[in-house]
């Protein structure tokens, strides 16, 4: 498995003596070329499981293991290195630099794990070409649609040694067609690059049978049927 939470439980401060328990117990495994979604009402706890299995946060108790590496068991600038060098984030909004090219977005990444930017040009762009985006590589930020900006977030993502893609809400900003468009476009990629790919989101209808799995959440926990039903 290149994804695996066994039993993680994760809770947060809720006033002064009392904690709120977040994720529970939750047991949850994707293989490399695989796309899970994770669904479930707003606050269920879907967006805390893929910060724990992004190495973001730590859990209560539970163990979580990226590409063969029990990843509770090092310490924090070793879970870093994985997270940077391992694991690819799609997140809601694009977050892209507002200064810097396409292009530039993507080499970033290269030059964070203390590489030579230019080395990686070509995978950069083989990466827009692979997302339809060649030809935009030198605009900036402002000169790009949302379903687009949401493009070059996925493109960054898959940037270096990946093995892990974890997306959150990628579709929340975009129109029904853009976000159905998107989704494919992550399910094609992680299966073209045997990534394990773990999809949380709240849009049903963007999935259309194209994911390998569909897990629903309520309250912390795995159900048995979509809470949103």
């Amino acid at each position: 498995m290149s994804l695996s939470l066994s039993n993680v439980t994760l809770t947060y401060p809720d006033g002064d003596a009392d904690r709120v328990t977040a994720v529970d117990d939750l047991s949850l495994a994707v293989r490399p070329g695989q796309v899970i979604a994770l669904t479930g009402p707003s606050g269920c706890g879907k967006s805390s499981a893929l910060a724990v299995a992004g190495t973001l946060i730590r859990p209560d108790s539970g163990d979580v293991e990226i590409d063969g590496v029990d990843v509770g068991e090092l310490a924090s600038r070793d879970a870093a290195r994985i997270r940077r060098d391992k694991i690819g984030f799609v997140f809601q909004n694009d977050n892209l630099l507002p200064d810097l090219s396409v292009l530039e977005q993507l080499l970033l990444t290269a030059h964070l794990r203390g590489e030579r930017p230019a080395r990686h040009r070509d995978e950069a762009m083989g990466l827009l070409a692979d997302v339809g985006l060649s030809g935009s590589e030198h605009k900036l930020p402002h000169q790009l649609s949302g379903g687009m900006r949401q493009r070059v977030n996925i493109a960054r993502a898959l940037m270096g040694p990946r093995r892990v893609l974890l997306i959150d809400e990628p579709t929340s900003a975009l129109d029904q067609a853009r976000g159905r468009a998107i989704v494919d476009l992550i399910v094609r990629l992680s299966k073209v690059r045997d990534l394990a790919a773990l999809l949380v989101t709240h849009d049903l209808q963007s999935l259309d049978g194209g994911v390998d799995g569909v897990v629903h959440m309520l309250d912390g926990r795995l159900v048995d049927e979509d809470p949103a039903a």
